[in-house]
């Protein structure tokens, strides 16, 4: 079988036209370089080269030889380029799944400044909801990173503890309370949850709804009245804005998110914060692009809240 360092040889060789002035290109003795193309005749049973009194000329052969080999080599170095490509981060592809208030602003930012850095890796986003497994999905290998939340931990899935299972916190989302700019408390700074006790609330699927937060209960004086569940976080939003109910709204949907006809504010007393995290495979297991991407996720500021 021909080895690659033979084909070197051979495009040197045909390339300068000597086999001394390849010998010196190639760091080797001219008799090593005109040993190699003789065992290169006698592996193709062809005579590759004509040797002339001052240096030497490819026959046709040759010259199908060397057209061949150039091709081979260049695939060669595409090779080792792409491998490189993908041993840092700069080539491969990273599959993230996410619950839809994360996908409104948090990881649009991220991924625009994430392509701007890395532009030939693929990216690509599942927004799911509901009973969905996340850390499940990445150890089946359907995602690469999935985003949960601390509501998540400890659940009837098995989430906290999961065996190869990486959690990485990303973000503390903050819970405010979504009012129609037409609501009478809409002009306050703050709302006190007592004063929402005879409103309807708007639900949704898990982790975008009211949670497992008893606070919330307890500062409302009663359960919440559930008047509607929206799982499509526009929907909810237009359902404020129409007045027909309130919603709790994490800040990882970002401000800027919100429609102009609602008022975000933050509830008397404060709800407990969730912690936002990134299920991955452990750093040894994963992609240098998917640690890249992780990366992003915990050094880009989050959207600020007023």
């Amino acid at each position: 079988m021909l080895d690659v360092w033979s084909l070197k040889v051979l495009v040197e060789v045909g390339r300068l036209g000597s086999f001394s002035a390849a010998a010196e290109e190639l760091s080797m003795t001219q008799p090593a370089v005109s040993r190699q193309i003789a065992t290169l005749e006698r592996h193709t049973g062809v005579r590759l080269f004509e040797r002339l009194p001052r240096g030497v000329r490819p026959t046709d052969a040759g010259r199908a030889a060397l057209e061949q080999a150039d091709e081979v080599l260049r695939g060669l170095r595409l090779f080792e380029t792409r491998m490189r490509a993908f041993a840092t981060a700069e080539a491969g592809r990273v599959r993230v799944s996410a619950f839809p208030s994360a996908a409104t602003s948090y990881l649009p930012d991220r991924f625009r400044s994430f392509a701007a850095r890395h532009p030939d890796v693929e990216l690509s986003l599942t927004v799911r909801s509901g009973e969905h497994d996340p850390c499940a999905a990445v150890l089946d290998g359907e995602t690469d990173i999935a985003l949960l939340t601390s509501w998540d931990m400890g659940g009837p899935s098995g989430t906290a503890g999961m065996p190869g299972v990486a959690l990485t916190p990303l973000h503390e989302d903050e819970l405010l309370v979504a009012l129609a700019v037409s609501h009478p408390l809409a002009k306050r700074s703050r709302v006190r949850l007592r004063d929402l006790a005879a409103d309807p609330w708007i639900d949704g699927t898990h982790p975008d709804c009211l949670g497992p937060i008893a606070q919330l209960a307890a500062a409302l004086g009663r359960a919440p009245r559930i008047s509607h569940v929206c799982d499509d976080w526009n929907g909810r939003q237009g359902l404020v804005a129409a007045g027909v109910g309130v919603m709790l709204y994490p800040s990882i949907a970002g401000y800027s998110t919100a429609r102009p006809d609602i008022r975000l504010l933050r509830p008397s007393p404060p709800l407990p914060s969730r912690t936002i995290l990134a299920a991955t495979l452990p750093p040894t297991d994963r992609p240098p692009a998917v640690s890249a991407f992780l990366s992003t996720l915990t050094s880009l500021p989050t959207d600020p809240v007023r």
